[in-house]
């Protein structure tokens, strides 16, 4: 599969090397048009390339969009229709200032995101998982409830499954927490599953008993 990542942070990294590991093409883009990246893709060469913002999202089947949630305006609101696009980002006041409809609790980030990428099949991943432990803690081997969780949510049940497929290939498993709006609060920061280290049974008794 063909993946563009768009952000070369933690998250971004992390998540490029665990794909082109697990058999994917990666193009990974940031704010300099891929300029800086030149390490990174020295080490993933020849599955991954670096591009501009606009070619990533081009290029890829999935999209992951990994820059901090008070920058998502400056992606290109044209470039995502039909593509499936993993949100990764948290709404953090302190870094991307104030956004009302936040602060009361009218939505959440990911359907700000979704609102902004016209036509992109969004979902909700990666949010709720320190990058180190992103790094170190899949296993292929171990059965799926036994793996660490990654919590998906989103409103278009094809493109879960497309990401939840991803997150088992790089040896996670995805806990689904229902649709965008009722599923993406209860991944947000100060939630009972952010950061929290979790096998999928742990995470699933503990969102049923929520």
């Amino acid at each position: 599969m063909k993946i563009g990542i768009i952000g070369s942070g933690n998250i971004g990294a992390t998540s490029a090397r665990l794909f082109v590991r697990a058999g994917h093409e990666v193009a990974l883009s940031n704010s300099r048009g891929g300029e800086g990246l030149e390490e990174l893709i020295a080490e993933l060469r020849p599955k991954a390339h670096a591009t501009t913002i606009e070619d990533a999202a081009r290029f890829g089947e999935v999209v992951l969009v990994a820059i901090p949630f008070g920058k998502f305006r400056t992606l290109p609101a044209e470039g995502f229709k039909g593509k499936v696009v993993v949100d990764t980002g948290n709404y953090y006041p302190q870094r991307d200032g104030n956004f009302a409809e936040l602060d009361n609790d009218e939505t959440t980030s990911s359907e700000l995101l979704a609102t902004h990428l016209k036509g992109a099949r969004l979902v909700k991943g990666f949010n709720t998982i320190w990058f180190e432990h992103l790094a170190t803690q899949g296993d292929t081997k171990l059965p799926l409830e036994e793996r660490r969780a990654i919590f998906i949510a989103g409103d278009d049940s094809q493109a879960k499954e497309v990401v939840a497929r991803l997150i088992e290939e790089i040896g996670f498993a995805a806990v689904d927490t229902g649709f965008l709006h009722e599923g993406g609060r209860l991944q947000q920061p100060g939630t009972a599953v952010y950061n929290k280290e979790l096998a999928a049974k742990e995470a699933a008794d503990l969102l049923s008993a929520a």
